[in-house]
């Protein structure tokens, strides 16, 4: 009991160890959650990162760090295809989308993306919002996340590039 126990910490110290050291070549962006793809690897990568502090031998441990090494260089690829190929960006990440424009909830997008009501009036609170009329934007972005922007006025350029789904009706 003892032995699988300090194998566990000594496998998992070292494999945590890897992903540091990985991290240190290729940038702390391996983290983000940018795109679907990003948050898959992250996911990806604590799995094999538990896969191998459960290692019970060599060629299983050999092969989890492999993989992890592998995660990244992929996801390094990705990033620079995404960067120099406006292809692979469209393939590999969705866009990101209006749900509520200037005061008005688009029923439309929320219905399409699958955000209800309930969800959107939960972020509009925690974004401090005390009146629909204060909202310029709110977003469903390319990672899930929901932004909220609120104020007197919304720069253009902000909403570059997001997807507004036209409204029922």
């Amino acid at each position: 009991m003892l032995d699988a126990a300090l194998r566990g910490l000594i496998l998992g110290g070292v494999g945590l160890g890897w992903v540091v050291l990985i991290v240190r070549f290729t940038g702390l962006r391996s983290f983000s959650k940018m795109t679907s793809f990003d948050f898959v690897t992250t996911v990806a990568l604590g799995s094999l990162l538990a896969g191998a502090a459960q290692a019970s031998d060599l060629p299983a441990f050999v092969q989890s760090m492999v993989g992890i090494a592998g995660l990244f260089v992929f996801q390094f690829m990705i990033s620079k295809g995404r960067k120099v190929s406006d292809n692979v960006e469209h393939v590999l990440a969705n866009k990101p989308c209006i749900l509520m424009r200037d005061g008005v909830i688009n029923e439309a997008a929320l219905s399409q993306t699958r955000v209800t009501r309930a969800d959107l009036l939960a972020k509009l609170r925690e974004a401090n919002v005390m009146a629909f009329s204060e909202v310029r934007a709110v977003v469903l972005e390319n990672t899930g996340d929901i932004s909220v922007l609120h104020g007197k006025e919304l720069d253009d350029d902000l909403l570059e590039s997001i997807e507004e789904i036209e409204k029922d009706g």
